[in-house]
């Protein structure tokens, strides 16, 4: 291997362990597979430069946030994933969109911890929604929105339970930009305290 190929994968090898996630989780953040993303830790395959970079980045940023104690992508997903109730699945969702809040208003590159994509969290609703208000802050901030974040309408509606709303009223309360991805949530219930 020469000098330059080394120097990436060693690079690659310092950026995965800056981010503090898995093999599998980092990739998955880059928007590749953790087997492609082997290949180039090893010099097999060579990264375009653009992959190196964002690796890179996203790396620094994912550190950033950890160090500021401010949910991610992969962080928010994996909450909901593992909330024990829906109730506490809201509550992530809107702290972790909360979190991103505080990051663009940084403007001192951290915010590239929300370029990392997350993982799934077991819901398809609240994968598209994830995916949608975190669209929806970069946009307000003024920001190109991440890759992940570039969905398509659910195939069907998504109207999760209210306690206080029958279906009908939920729809029209809903805010158009997810009402467009047929994701139903009347925009009270996406105000934080």
């Amino acid at each position: 291997m020469d000098k330059d190929s080394k120097a990436v994968t060693e690079l690659l090898d310092s950026a995965l362990a800056e981010s503090g996630l898995s093999q599998a989780a980092f990739a998955t953040a880059l928007g590749t597979s953790a087997s492609r993303l082997s290949t180039y830790r090893s010099g097999k395959t060579k990264p375009t430069a653009q992959f190196f970079l964002r690796a890179q980045r996203i790396a620094h940023a994912l550190q950033a946030a950890r160090e500021y104690r401010i949910m991610t992508a992969p962080a928010t997903a994996t909450a909901i994933r593992e909330a024990g109730d829906e109730d506490w699945a809201w509550r992530m969702l809107l702290q972790g969109r909360d979190h991103l809040r505080l990051l663009l208003r940084r403007r001192d590159g951290s915010e590239a911890a929300w370029e990392a994509a997350p993982g799934t969290t077991g819901e398809p609703g609240f994968d598209a929604l994830l995916a949608a208000l975190t669209a929806e802050e970069f946009r307000a901030a003024g920001e190109e929105p991440p890759d992940w974040t570039k969905i398509q309408a659910l195939p069907e509606p998504w109207i999760p339970e209210h306690p206080f709303l029958e279906p009908d009223e939920i729809v029209a309360r809903t805010p158009d930009h997810l009402a467009q991805l047929n994701i139903f949530v009347p925009a009270r219930d996406l105000v934080s305290a």
